[in-house]
């Protein structure tokens, strides 16, 4: 089995774009993944792509990840397009990862895209909806922001968590988000601004809560040979871990985390052969500010109630132990569903070239967490520096 490594990877800005369609952000997010590979990179050595995004809005839901491919002028390649909710691109990578290894590909296109914002409020509630349990959930007027306000309750009072935690997350991302050029959301918030928000779904109130998102992320996936034909600096996949969970929470023992989170990052860690400690970075996926808090438990950085702790100590942040959501997050960045998954690895790609916009020092070993609804398919990747830098 050949190893994967990513050449290229790039993003359209996030945010509201009236004028724009999915094929023509997927079209800056490529333009600007191929502008990242070193070498001379020819578009027609592509062999492959996979393409995730729910399908918001009812636009092309059919053949729609042909319908960018053929845009972009990869005539004939196979495409796939991926639907696993929030976490459709983060399975795109996965397939594309797998592709290589297998030996199916020497070149792999993984990417996603969303448009969320052509829609009223209610209608893209609907759309949201559906990514958690349809007839329990759903049907009965759950809101997706109302099954996460239902985690973060049963956190807060077995841990005794506050508002005050949860809105750390938004300070955090804010601030590095305002560092992005590429963020919706790129501005600064104080920790009163997140505290004293208009409530969403209580506890959860504005500032704990990512916005809806058009945007789209690309990156370039290939073998040993072609990356190192082709790039000064490829990133190594050293792991790449998925799970599937119950979708609805009423079928879960506990609501204080993410079963899936902990299964798909086990096996990410242990086809890296690496430790939670190895990290330097992580993206994780903070749809709302409970998720960040459930994730750093999930994915093994520290015990269960100690996430508030990480935040209130800095660990989390740049120049902390282990810096989290560089990007800003969902929730400063932006939540593309079909995008997010792959925009992380963009994040993570810059970082371990580094030219990321807020840059870790000496960020060798990273890691991505994209969850698909609220837990009901999670994938974790590990990534590294091809050669291997220190730990």
């Amino acid at each position: 089995m050949t190893d994967a490594y990513i050449i290229g990877a790039g993003q359209s800005d996030f945010g509201s774009f009236p004028g724009e369609s999915y094929r023509s952000l997927f079209d800056d997010a490529f333009d600007e993944a191929v502008a990242s590979v070193d070498g001379d990179f020819d578009p027609d050595r592509i062999d492959e792509a996979f393409l995730g995004t729910l399908g918001v809005g009812g636009r092309q839901l059919g053949l729609s990840g042909p319908a960018v491919t053929e845009h972009l002028g990869l005539h004939g390649i196979p495409t796939t397009r991926v639907e696993n909710a929030c976490a459709a691109s983060g399975y795109a990578l996965r397939q594309a990862v797998m592709a290589v290894r297998s030996g199916m590909a020497d070149l792999a296109l993984a990417g996603g895209y969303e448009v969320m914002t052509d829609m009223s409020g209610d209608h893209t509630k609907w759309w949201l909806g559906v990514s958690g349990e349809t007839e329990w959930e759903r049907l009965s007027g759950t809101t997706f922001a109302g099954v996460y306000a239902q985690m973060a309750s049963a956190y807060m009072r077995e841990y005794g968590a506050t508002k005050e935690d949860l809105s750390r997350v938004a300070v955090k991302n804010h601030a590095n988000g305002a560092q992005n050029p590429h963020a919706q959301l790129g501005f600064e918030c104080s920790l009163e601004d997140a505290m004293n928000a208009p409530d969403v779904a209580a506890p959860l109130n504005l500032y704990h809560c990512c916005p809806t998102t058009d945007g789209a992320s690309a990156t370039l996936v290939a073998s040993e040979s072609v990356a190192r034909e082709l790039s000064d600096a490829p990133v190594r996949v050293a792991g790449a871990g998925a799970a599937s969970g119950r979708v609805g929470l009423f079928q879960r023992e506990s609501l204080t985390g993410i079963p899936a989170s902990v299964t798909a990052a086990q096996r990410a860690y242990d086809e890296a052969d690496i430790e939670p400690d190895d990290l330097d970075f992580a993206e994780v996926h903070d749809c709302f500010a409970i998720a960040e808090l459930a994730a750093y438990e999930d994915l093994g950085f520290c015990d269960r109630g100690e996430a508030p702790r990480l935040l209130r100590e800095g660990v989390t942040d740049p120049d902390g132990d282990l810096p989290v959501n560089t990007s800003g997050g969902l929730k400063s960045k932006g939540h593309p569903i079909g995008a997010t998954g792959t925009g992380q690895a963009v994040e993570a790609f810059s970082q371990l070239r580094g030219d990321a916009h807020v840059q870790v020092d000496g960020a060798n070993v990273g890691l991505t967490h994209n969850v698909g609804g609220s837990g009901g398919g999670v994938t974790v990747h590990v990534f590294e520096r091809a050669d291997g830098g220190a730990r």
